[in-house]
């Protein structure tokens, strides 16, 4: 075995041990590598001047110009605002008490509400934790299975790795649309483009039917053990709501869902764009939810404000708004016009909602949270970047590329085998590790192998998404098992997330088998 093979291998061993005891992620992929590049340096097997690109790849469109990325900090602060603004607890109220009367009623709820809350936050952990804290205590007083219980919300909170927008997808199509590029220019073909849109279109059906397979769980145990989960007795619980409160506590975040969404699928703003909107109308969600709360003068402010948004989207996608034309007709300068003044009513609103949640003490925890998750992300880009370059600089793609083509079973063995390596990976490293790391290294040769990129990513996603559910290393029980209170038992809890794993694996199944499931949107909107 040549050196150079000895030191990648070892070089990539290193790193997976080193986070597996627990080391910073970011650090641990950039001095793994810069150790071993220098070793192989000072052996003559790695080329010096490779590891002097790493500043300008650093600087260059790979990461701090990748207008891609530019869209993580954004959904991370939406996420988080929105999780601040204690939106889910309106969520979860709301629909208990919509749903609370059926058997299985705080079953749907849960699995409704997170489905929205991974559109609105993406945020596995959170999601998990506020439900834990907000819907087991009172499905548990409900009479409700234990078992059946923390599977839904378990279930439910990692809906946010395949529900776009999510973080998981954006991360992906960038590591998936450099591999698509890769893999063209060493096979001279046609350079393919991987787009966040692309991934956010092609996720969006099998994140639907998922939601749907959990419903259908669900409504067979009302049906069939009806004892498991009974409908809500408590009359304060079933009393009716006012429309005001759904518009407010239900319609509202439902509405940024599918502008955001809208926005990017509809092509009616890139994704950076579209996390702006989902950002700014976060903040306005927030300020009118908390303003409510503390009887502030500023309600009417944002509420003009959420409207001069939406009246500014209208005016743009339909009138030309174009300044210095010649002939400028009446309609475009009245439109104009209506538009300037929208934008100052909405930036005025934008500082109101800020106001308020400075005057609640979240606006500081939002920031702070939000430079925090996108610190780690870029970091750990950085690091992988690092790794990625010093493993190829030792031929470690050649190595991965030759692995997958010897696999029994063809292009399908290796696509197997890959997805078991992150199945497993799933257990020790968080996503975005694995995204930074493996898929760079495995997608290439896949893609090489026939499998389009699109309906790939889709399917590793879902496949990380099933490892974080699954016992006993799974990180969405932790998170439960974290919070949820003590008379709930880790095992109830392991046997609770076994049925959502199985549908998850149908539908991993499903869509292996029916790749139109994840590249039939995608396709119809490219036309």
């Amino acid at each position: 075995m040549e050196l150079e093979i000895i030191l990648a291998l070892l070089m990539f061993a290193s790193a997976i041990g080193a986070l597996l005891m627990g080391y910073s992620v970011a650090l641990t992929l950039g001095g793994v590598a810069l150790i071993y590049a220098l070793i192989g340096i000072g052996l003559g097997v790695f080329p010096e001047p490779m590891l002097r690109s790493l500043p300008s790849r650093i600087q260059g469109g790979s990461i701090m110009q990748n207008t891609t990325l530019i869209a993580v900090p954004l959904f991370v602060l939406m996420g988080v605002i929105l999780e601040r603004s204690r939106v889910a607890e309106d969520l979860l109220h709301i629909a208990s008490r919509l749903l609370g009367k059926l058997n299985g009623g705080l079953g749907y709820a849960v699995v409704l509400v997170g489905a929205l809350l991974a559109a609105s936050t993406g945020i596995v952990g959170a999601t998990v934790i506020t439900m834990t804290l907000i819907a087991l205590p009172s499905m548990l007083k409900q009479g409700y299975d234990p078992r059946l219980a923390s599977g839904t919300i378990a279930a439910s909170g990692t809906l946010g790795q395949i529900i776009p927008p999510s973080i998981v997808l954006i991360l992906l199509a960038d590591a998936v649309s450099n591999a698509a590029s890769q893999a063209s220019l060493s096979s001279g073909g046609k350079s393919l483009v991987v787009s966040v849109g692309d991934l956010f279109a092609g996720a969006l059906i099998p994140g639907l039917m998922l939601v749907g397979l959990y419903l259908a769980w669900i409504a067979f145990n009302a049906v069939m053990r009806p004892a498991r989960c009974p409908a809500v007795t408590v009359d304060e619980d079933t009393a009716p709501l006012t429309l005001k409160e759904v518009a407010f506590g239900f319609g509202a975040p439902l509405a940024l869902i599918f502008a955001v969404l809208g926005a990017i699928l509809g092509g009616v703003a890139p994704p950076t764009e579209a996390a702006a909107i989902g950002a700014a109308g976060a903040i306005l969600l927030a300020g009118l939810r908390l303003s409510r709360e503390t009887s502030s003068r500023l309600t009417p402010v944002i509420m003009a404000g959420l409207i001069s948004l939406i009246l500014v989207l209208i005016v743009r996608n339909t009138m030309d708004l174009r300044l210095g034309v010649e002939d400028m007709s009446t309609a475009s300068l009245a439109g104009i016009i209506v538009t300037l003044i929208a934008s100052l009513i909405f930036f005025a609103a934008i500082g109101s909602g800020l106001l308020v949640l400075r005057r609640v003490r979240q606006l500081m925890p939002a920031l702070k949270s939000a430079t925090h998750i996108t610190s780690m992300v870029f970091l750990i880009l950085i690091g992988a970047s690092l790794f990625s370059l010093v493993f190829r600089g030792f031929g470690g793609d050649d190595i991965v590329k030759d692995v997958l083509h010897a696999m029994p079973g063809g292009r399908w063995g290796a696509l197997l085998m890959t997805m078991i390596v992150m199945f497993v990976l799933g257990f020790f490293l968080d996503f975005i590790e694995i995204v930074f790391v493996v898929v760079p290294l495995v997608a290439p040769p896949l893609i090489l192998l026939g499998f389009d990129p699109v309906w790939l990513a889709i399917l590793m996603a879902l496949n990380l998404q099933t490892s974080f559910l699954t016992p006993p290393f799974g990180f969405a029980l932790f998170y439960l098992r974290g919070a949820a209170p003590p008379e709930v038992s880790t095992m109830q809890i392991w046997r609770g997330a076994v049925p959502f794993i199985m549908l998850q694996l149908l539908l991993i199944a499903l869509v292996a088998t029916v790749p139109g499931l994840a590249t039939w949107l995608p396709s119809l909107i490219a036309k």
